[in-house]
């Protein structure tokens, strides 16, 4: 068992929120109880979410993607209503960290991501962009395929660049108009969650190919991490809980 304050002093330690100009609150969401003994993680505190880390006895949630973000309506109705009613009725803890989760060299998603796709020599090319070298060349169809094997998920290719793909950069969740930094680079592709127009005309154009390989597959992996290092650290339950999202 665990004080919930702990807690979030630690996480404010590792990830160092206050240096990010972020589009919501990072830290404590919502309040719960004050120990805990058992943290589920999550990508999106969805009601699904919401409602799985209930039926796990959880006394904490931890995300990615919380609640009250910025232009968001302030009204407490509707769907979000039945959230935080969720949440308090409960009596559980809901804590988000968004950027500072992205950007962790160790506990977050581009870090992560790098791993799970095996993705060498790691390491920030420019803000919240990453950059790294496969093991050996691909071409787009089989870098394609092992990012579908590896995410669970087929990415969506475009663009017209090099025949292999060696060096990578990537920056999780919807960050498709980094492109421009993996160009600038001299980059061979470029992968994030999302796509939009304007990212496909960037890849045909300009010589890149661009992975769109899904926002929530993309960011799965530093909440977990970071949730597994708190188990360790206090000695607590720890479950991450996969809501799948195709998106």
């Amino acid at each position: 068992m665990a004080h919930r304050d702990d807690i979030l002093r630690k996480i404010d330690e590792w990830l160092l929120p206050e240096n990010f100009q972020d589009y919501c609150p990072n830290g404590l969401q919502v309040e719960g109880r004050a120990e805990v003994k058992r943290i589920v993680t999550g990508v999106t505190a969805s009601q699904a979410l919401l409602d799985a880390a209930v039926a796990a006895g959880a006394d904490m949630i931890l995300v990615h993607h919380g609640y009250f973000w910025k232009g968001e309506e302030p009204n407490v109705r509707g769907m979000k209503k039945r959230r935080l009613k969720t949440l308090l009725d409960h009596d559980i803890n809901l804590v988000a960290y968004h950027l500072p989760l992205d950007d962790h060299p160790d506990y977050g998603n581009n870090r992560r991501l790098a791993e799970v796709l095996g993705i060498g020599e790691a390491r920030p090319l420019e803000g919240l962009v990453w950059q790294g070298e496969l093991a050996d060349a691909m071409s787009p169809a089989d870098f394609a395929s092992h990012l579908a094997a590896r995410l669970g998920r087929q990415p969506l290719h475009v663009g017209e660049g090099k025949a292999l793909i060696k060096r990578v950069g990537w920056c999780t969740g919807a960050a498709q108009g980094y492109i421009t930094k993996a160009l600038e680079a001299g980059l061979d592709a470029f992968i994030s969650g999302e796509i939009s127009e304007p990212t496909t005309h960037t890849a045909r154009e300009c010589g890149i190919h661009y992975f769109a390989a899904g926002h929530h597959a993309t960011e799965r992996y530093g909440v977990q991490a970071l949730g597994e290092a708190l188990a360790g650290e206090f000695g607590i339950a720890h479950q991450f809980i996969d809501c799948d999202n195709p998106v």
